[in-house]
């Protein structure tokens, strides 16, 4: 472990191996969660446009990615 925040409202904690691998996870505004990973010795490599739509609505105009309040039929909670 490298780092831990304790706080109440933001939590998070840190980790790094020997060889230089790095994970982190926070919890952010309104809830949001960020799990980040760190790798040593990476080369730059171009990615590819996603294959798949969004699955939830994001209006074209937007900003700012929308908070999580938009029902998806794969990742809402049915209640089940």
């Amino acid at each position: 472990m490298t780092s831990i925040n304790n706080d109440v409202i933001f939590p998070a904690i840190y980790a790094r191996t020997e060889d230089g691998f790095q994970v982190g996870l926070t919890v952010a505004d309104k809830g949001q969660v960020h799990f980040t990973v760190d790798s040593p010795c990476v080369r730059h490599s171009d990615v590819a446009r996603s294959a798949s739509p969004a699955t939830a609505f994001l209006d074209p105009g937007a900003e700012l990615i929308p908070r999580p309040n938009i029902y998806s039929d794969f990742w809402s909670a049915t209640g089940s």
